[in-house]
């Protein structure tokens, strides 16, 4: 199923929090606890 960006209530929010998850994940990579990617930003 494909939703059109207006189906979602937050749209701006998660995106913003997708560019921080991509933005972190960049820099650390995958792998480590929790608590290590919650210190990064």
């Amino acid at each position: 199923m494909h939703a059109d960006k207006q189906d979602f209530k937050y749209m701006e929010l998660t995106e913003e929090i997708v560019r921080i998850f991509y933005r972190v994940y960049n820099k650390l990579g995958y792998g480590f606890p929790e608590k290590v990617y919650e210190n990064v930003i």
